[in-house]
């Protein structure tokens, strides 16, 4: 039996490996076909999804957890604009995911209209405003340069997601270049100009009431272990953005956890003297709705020059977070022990008391039952539910990574982002939260969930809707409309994919959160409940 030529299709995949890819994600579509037979040949390791968006959910995850590049590969028209909401959130939560996608033949894009299956006027320009750069191939030999050039840009800070477009005929074409061996896809660093730094420290060291807000570009950069060293050493309280958790110790004594979208949290961050941003643009979520009006000098570190300063002029710098942190640590003068824990500790207790008075115990309940079920180090995924939401403020992720889709603020997230962390360590559970709402954007991944084994605890609460619109609506018009929805069984369904499935209650929701993350491969846990938000602090 003769070898098969090695066609475009082998180039991407050859490429990919060199640049240090091992797993894939995707969905074959009919001008990509080539691009999934040279997978079949290759030792990528792929993970196959049942809708693009949930591919590019799960890409998502696994960049985030790997801090790796994560390819995503799909088909032209349909199939790749399927991925754009997914896009969105890995580019609000800075992900360096590399979309590939088959583009229809060379003749067609540019204008040219020849009626192609699948043919848009401009597929590029439907990216442009999402991702982070776009390139286009035409020739075989231009894939390994062209993705090359995306993984690095992928990996620069700010990182983000890329799209990368082949025709199919280039796809489809014997390869008229060796094997791809190597390829350099190293970025260029974002290290702090000096005099800023420098700046940074003078008034860090002369602040009486110091205080941190850490956020997501904390947990990108690996910079928890800077942020630490230098909050110890000018005994400064530190909070952490919906985006930042886990970016430091929820249990140190300087922890102001997230509590962000609180007026105690807002007024003791104005309060300070000198207040250090890292890693965040201080948007909407992060800045209690905008209500975050400082009182004294803010010092912000920003990769993404869109965001620095975008909100309160700063001393601004433009910086990974890890690099300037660093820096910083090393500059600054280390103090006594002075008041900051205790500043810390007395904050909480306002928060604490505002909440208990609220008659919330159901929540703290189901919440404190996820807690204690779930290991320490194990990732969890939150939807645009009210139990994330409750998360986002309440919930310490202690080792694990935690996140959300509060970044673009889309439905679905959850389910699949799980399965795309499962796919990066299938050692350990995974767990996903969603509401029934949310659920229903992903019912079909139950099935790659089976195909593949992945070890994902999904909880659904199920409350018939869309919880979370609905208390929004019934607070600002009285009444909600469009909110109530006829759902399935869930358990029932969940059991017709091959995957165990509970239906749970308050009262057992740890056992059973627990039973089903010790067991191997997918499940499901449902909790019947209506939960309700706690007050707005914002209005």
């Amino acid at each position: 039996m003769s070898t098969p030529p090695r066609t475009g299709g082998d180039l991407v995949v050859e490429s990919l490996a060199a640049l240090g890819a091992g797993t894939v994600f995707g969905l074959p579509g009919q001008h990509a076909l080539a691009l999934f037979d040279a997978l079949r040949r290759s030792d990528l390791d792929y993970v196959g999804l049942r809708m693009e968006n949930n591919a590019g959910f799960a890409a998502d995850a696994h960049a985030r957890v790997t801090g790796c590049v994560t390819p995503l590969l799909v088909s032209t028209g349909p199939g790749a604009l399927m991925t754009l909401a997914a896009l969105q959130e890995a580019a609000a939560a800075s992900a360096p995911v590399l979309g590939v996608s088959s583009q229809v033949p060379t003749a067609g894009p540019g204008g040219t209209r020849r009626g192609h299956l699948h043919e848009l006027r401009d597929q590029q320009a439907s990216f442009r405003d999402v991702v982070k750069s776009v390139h286009l191939v035409r020739s075989a030999a231009q894939i390994p340069s062209a993705l090359a050039a995306a993984w690095r840009s992928a990996l620069e800070a700010p990182a983000g997601p890329v799209w990368v477009e082949i025709p199919q005929d280039v796809l489809l074409s014997p390869a008229p270049v060796p094997p791809v061996r190597a390829l350099d896809g190293v970025p260029r660093p974002l290290p702090p100009r000096p005099e800023l730094t420098e700046e940074a420290a003078a008034l860090l060291d002369a602040a009486r009431r110091p205080a941190v807000l850490a956020g997501g570009g904390v947990v990108r950069s690996g910079a928890q272990g800077a942020l630490r060293a230098l909050a110890e050493k000018l005994d400064a309280p530190v909070a952490t953005t919906f985006g930042g958790k886990g970016a430091f110790p929820g249990d140190h004594p300087l922890s102001l956890g997230s509590w962000l979208e609180d007026r105690h949290t807002t007024a003791f961050l104005e309060d300070a003297d000198v207040l250090l941003v890292a890693g965040s643009g201080l948007g909407e979520l992060s800045s209690n709705y905008h209500t975050f009006a400082p009182r004294g000098r803010l010092v912000q570190i920003e990769a993404d020059l869109g965001k620095l300063e975008a909100n309160h002029p700063a001393l601004a710098l433009h910086a990974d977070a890890r690099p300037a942190l660093e820096a910083l640590a090393a500059a600054v003068t280390a103090r006594a022990p002075g008041d900051g824990a205790d500043r810390a500790r007395a904050l909480l207790e306002r928060v604490g008391a505002r909440i208990a008075a609220q008659d919330l115990g159901l929540e703290q309940e189901v919440l404190a039952a996820v807690r204690s079920a779930l290991p320490d180090d194990a990732p969890s995924f939150w939807d645009m539910t009210i139990l994330g939401y409750w998360a986002w403020s309440a919930f310490d992720p202690r080792s694990g990574p935690f996140h959300s889709a509060q970044g673009a603020g889309g439905l679905g997230y959850a389910f699949p982002a799980a399965l795309g962390a499962a796919a990066a360590d299938r050692t350990r559970p995974v767990l996903a939260v969603s509401g029934d709402g949310g659920a229903m954007y992903s019912i079909a991944e139950l099935a790659t969930a089976r195909q593949y084994g992945l070890p994902v605890t999904w909880l659904i609460v199920d409350d018939g809707g869309y919880g979370i619109l609905r208390e929004y609506m019934t607070d600002a018009f009285g009444a909600a409309s469009g909110t109530e929805l006829a759902r399935p069984d869930f358990v029932a369904l969940a059991e017709s994919f091959g995957v165990p499935a509970v239906r749970s209650a308050p009262e057992r929701l740890g056992a059973d959160l627990a039973a089903a993350l010790g067991a191997r491969g997918p499940s499901v846990v449902v909790l019947p409940a209506v939960l309700r938000m706690f007050a707005p602090t914002h209005r």
